[in-house]
């Protein structure tokens, strides 16, 4: 049956969604009390004791319980697993890279790879996807970190429990941790992209502090599936990475079975089109902070584990803004990769 891509908005908030009338409990029911003969599974990405405002979790209604699944099994793979475990270092230097050589026949998970890692406080790394195939019976999921996932190149379908979410670039896509997914190309030939891996706390909007109540990106503008099931024929490959490893359990049913869903916590997708840039209009120049888009705190009060930061088309109107290259220091290591358009800071290279 042809089901057409739907989407719910809101930063954070409690959705609701069912593909199958009934199937989400009402009224007195309580959440464990599954229609159907549904299995009821809650999803939390937080501890339980949380505050309530950062408490993050969804109850699932699913044709299996997820701890339906054969043994896993150790996986080997050329992705670095965030936290760099062999002799390599990194020199304190700027450091810029070609692009990657194309694999042969690569899917998304096979097509990853490690470009920087970073172990210090909570942890976090980034990788580079180029894929030209789909994943076909083939699952991931991330049970350290999140994935944020940036396409350049290519429209991508991510089929997640919740259900699909459709990214073209200039669109992000934020997987949470333990989320199983998959992930499609929309058309031929090759898909390629960045994947920050965020080992901390989940992202959140940025507070706005001195901006006020407008500025930067707006919840409204997040967009979360509505759910969806899909029936795989043949046999099914989970891939897990945990603890640093990667496993895979073979098994005879897909995971994208979540009849309906109710909760604070999915997967969804942003347009960075939609991002509202600010900047001066005095002299010199604000902080990149600025231009925040998500951010993952950490345990000391304004620095974060990981900020996700754009660059988009603005305007500089001041007197003696800065003219790229912007030359500074920081306690950020910082990771620049290009989505549209040219480099300032070295056009045509």
């Amino acid at each position: 049956m042809k089901q057409e891509l739907a989407y719910q908005s809101g930063f954070g908030n409690h959705f609701s969604s069912e593909s199958l009338p009934g199937a989400l409990p009402e009224g007195k029911n309580s959440p464990q009390t599954a229609p159907y003969g549904l299995y009821p599974e809650q999803f939390s990405g937080t501890a339980f004791t949380m505050k309530r405002s950062e408490n993050l979790r969804s109850w699932l209604y699913r044709k299996q319980p997820s701890v339906v699944q054969n043994p896993f099994k150790p996986l080997a793979n050329e992705l670095c697993t965030g936290v760099l475990e062999d002799e390599s270092t990194t020199p304190p230097m700027a450091l810029r890279w070609s692009p990657l050589e194309l694999k042969k026949d690569a899917d998304f998970f096979a097509g990853l790879r490690t470009m920087v890692a970073n172990s210090t406080g909570e942890g976090s790394a980034v990788h580079l996807y180029a894929f030209n195939k789909s994943m076909k019976n083939k699952f991931f999921y991330n049970a350290d970190g999140e994935f944020l996932i940036i396409p350049q190149q290519g429209t991508v379908l991510a089929k997640t429990e919740f259900g699909f979410l459709q990214v073209e670039p200039l669109e992000i896509l934020v997987i949470p941790r333990g989320v199983k997914f998959q992930i499609e190309g929309v058309g031929k030939g090759w898909f390629k992209g960045y994947v920050g891996e965020n080992l901390g706390e989940p992202f959140r909007l940025p507070d706005l502090g001195l901006i006020g109540s407008n500025g930067l990106a707006s919840a409204r503008d997040f967009l979360y599936p509505v759910a969806r099931t899909e029936e795989i024929k043949g046999s099914v490959q989970i891939i897990c990475k945990f603890q640093n490893k990667f496993w895979q359990s073979d098994n005879d049913h897909s995971p994208l079975d979540v009849v309906a869903w109710h909760g604070n916590l999915a997967p969804y997708k942003y347009d960075l089109r939609k991002f509202n840039t600010l900047g001066t209009v005095s002299f010199d120049h604000p902080d990149p902070s600025i231009y925040t888009v998500l951010t993952s705190p950490s345990s000391v009060a304004g620095k974060a584990n990981v900020d996700f930061v754009i660059f988009p088309p603005r305007w500089l109107v001041g007197e003696d803004t800065f003219r790229p290259p912007y030359f500074h220091r920081n306690i950020m290591s910082e990771f620049m990769g290009l989505i549209t358009g040219e480099y300032d800071a070295k056009v045509g290279g």
